[in-house]
């Protein structure tokens, strides 16, 4: 089975307990980095702005809470099923589209800025990725990517890096009542995937101008930046 079908069935899997164990693994942290990608960002009130891999929606809800008009897209449809209910009776709601991120539905330069939180890692091309999220999105426009990274200093380095890989498989596995290896997928795709200057880079080949990030937490996360400039 081709990889990209086994990482959407995994999500499928885990889709009932996800937003459930992204609050217990982070201690809700997850939160306040979201709200950090927006600021990063810099969204204003009445821009289309699209977010890629949306999941169960937690950045497209916070996006659409400041005024954006926002479409989430993610190719698992029990996910966004999640993100749907979560946005039931608010005044201004996303819109949801089940959609590939390397394949988006949409046309050149339809919105002002494109987000993707914990999900670029998660593409087959990140730089396909990337670039087709440029395109759906006018010159002078901003895509910001939230993702997690590996710590940098020694003793914190070393003591989140043993949580991560041997005690989050276990506990998220527990929480989220996954039958699956969604949770040991989680640290083993984070420690391989390029981070810092090596993925500003990968926005750079994407044709993404001056690709910046900022740390947060220590080194856990990252948000990057790059603008749009065909």
């Amino acid at each position: 089975m081709p990889e990209g079908l086994v990482i959407q069935r995994m999500f499928a899997e885990v889709a009932d307990g996800y937003d459930r164990a992204n609050r217990v693994l982070s201690l809700g942290i997850d939160v306040l980095w979201r709200r950090r990608a927006a600021k990063v960002a810099e969204v204003r009130a009445g821009e289309r702005v699209l977010d890629v891999c949306s999941g169960t929606g937690d950045l497209a809800l916070h996006l659409a809470r400041m005024g954006a008009k926002v479409v989430g897209a993610d190719f698992c449809a029990p996910m966004l099923r999640h993100a749907e209910r979560k946005a039931e009776g608010r005044d201004i709601r996303p819109r949801f589209v089940c959609s590939d991120a390397q394949q988006l539905p949409f046309q050149d330069g339809s919105f002002d800025l494109a987000t993707v939180a914990f999900g670029i890692r998660n593409v087959e091309s990140p730089v396909a990725a990337l670039r087709e999220m440029a395109r759906v999105v006018r010159k002078g426009g901003r895509i910001v990517v939230l993702e997690f990274c590996k710590p940098s200093l020694p003793m914190f380095g070393a003591a989140y890096l043993f949580y991560f890989r041997r005690v989050l498989p276990r506990l998220g596995k527990w929480v989220s009542g996954a039958s699956n290896d969604a949770y040991q997928y989680l640290p083993d795709s984070v420690m391989k995937f390029p981070e810092r200057g090596a993925f500003t880079n990968l926005m750079a080949q994407a044709g993404l101008a001056s690709p910046r990030h900022v740390v947060l937490s220590g080194g856990i996360a990252a948000v990057y930046r790059g603008e749009v400039q065909h």
